[in-house]
């Protein structure tokens, strides 16, 4: 027997047939059991007022039978721990914290993929497991950002899905502490870059991966991919900032972005740092059907955007951030070989970078470091991708620089 009930008279076990009521833009159309208080909550906070429920399908909470299967996440792993003796940034060698960092570059991608699969099969996810590692990116960062920087531009084609959250959420880590941001919004700003794309694995592979330009029911179907998140967040105990700037990460200030097509002052700070974050990790990526462009051109494109699409002051510091030759980019030198940045130092036209490939040899020589505010006979000719000269940059990251 169906029953209309209020939200407020909404307890576990209960059968949800249907939402009769509703405020606020998102949708909600699932059936469902109510297995806890959260759930409850959840609905509140979307803006549900009333629903039939189904009486003949009550069950007990705390039997087995009602209880919904968390999906599974990796097992937290030990990272190597160096001692530190402040916790302020660079307080370790590059070397030190590329352990940790390799460790924790691996896990992501594993806390990652078992995320995209819970999302897949509707099912919940213990949200303290991705919030703590979130936090230990933000702990990386703390105490060397040219680390994990340095392992955004460590790719595999196939692993875009995977790899891209993870490197928003550093990205924004480095662009929150640059800010002068508050620790917390830090960790809550790297915790929504780490979640705010689980909405693509709903997505059909011949869509989510096509070479070409998308058709207008294609894009249509793509544009679905925030609502799919959003809507499987909202059943968690993220908080609700946090779900906001998810599901603004392609709203634009001209209001012709999307879900919501939201303009100027209605999209958060967050959202719009994340806006950016996210635009320029994928225009940088490599793809298995397209390889990543330079920052630069990448800097470029973002700088286009604003100030109509893009906050323009947020655009701009970002860019600073980042450095003209941002941590992991691969350098022309004056002398014909490749560099690999590493650090940046108070001047932004010369690096710190590893040497590691002779352009006229077309072959690698012995890895050097150097730093070219020293070296007054070298200069960066320009920015390059490693796709423009056949080289592996993984395998020679890896044999290197990575100790992990």
């Amino acid at each position: 027997m169906l029953k209309k009930i209020s939200i407020d008279q909404l307890k576990p076990g209960m059968f949800v047939h249907k939402i009769l009521e509703q405020k606020g833009a998102l949708s909600i159309t699932n059936q469902g059991r109510v297995t806890s208080k959260d759930i409850v909550n959840a609905l509140k906070k979307r803006g549900v007022l009333t629903l039939a429920i189904d009486t003949e399908k009550a069950f007990d909470p705390d039997g087995n039978a009602g209880e919904q299967p968390k999906a599974t996440l990796p097992e937290k792993v030990e990272v190597p721990v160096t001692k530190v003796d402040s916790p302020k940034a660079k307080t370790i060698s590059l070397e030190s914290e590329l352990v940790r960092a390799t460790a924790l570059h691996k896990q992501g991608k594993a806390i990652q993929k078992a995320l995209l699969k819970a999302v897949q099969k509707e099912m919940p996810f213990d949200s303290s497991i991705p919030k703590e590692f979130s936090n230990k990116l933000v702990e990386s960062i703390d105490r060397n950002p040219d680390a994990l920087l340095c392992l955004t531009k460590i790719r595999e084609k196939d692993d875009y899905l995977l790899e891209h959250s993870l490197n928003v959420a550093i990205l924004l880590a480095n662009f929150a502490k640059y800010l002068g941001m508050a620790e917390d919004d830090v960790q809550k700003l790297s915790y929504a870059g780490f979640l705010h794309d689980l909405g693509k694995i709903k997505i059909p592979n011949e869509i989510l991966h096509k070479p070409g330009k998308l058709t207008d029911s294609e894009m249509k179907v793509m544009k679905m991919h925030v609502q799919y998140g959003v809507e499987h967040l909202q059943e968690t105990d993220i908080e609700q900032s946090l779900i906001q700037a998810i599901s603004e990460h392609h709203e634009r200030l001209d209001g012709q972005g999307y879900p919501m097509g939201k303009k100027g002052n209605d999209i958060s700070h967050a959202g719009r740092m994340l806006a950016i974050a996210d635009m320029y990790d994928a225009l940088v990526a490599d793809r298995v059907y397209k390889a990543g462009m330079s920052s630069q051109k990448a800097f470029s494109i973002l700088m286009k955007d604003a100030p109509e699409r893009l906050d323009v002051n947020l655009v701009q510091k970002f860019i600073k951030c980042m450095g003209i030759h941002p941590v992991g980019s691969v350098v022309l030198l004056s002398n014909d070989r490749l560099g690999l940045v590493l650090q940046q130092n108070e001047y932004p036209l010369t690096p710190i970078v590893k040497v590691f490939y002779s352009v006229r040899q077309s072959s690698y020589i012995t890895p050097k470091d150097l730093d070219l505010s020293q070296e007054k006979s070298l200069s960066i000719v320009k920015a390059v991708t490693a796709a423009e000269y056949n080289i592996d940059i993984n395998t020679f990251f890896e044999r290197a620089v990575s100790i992990g």
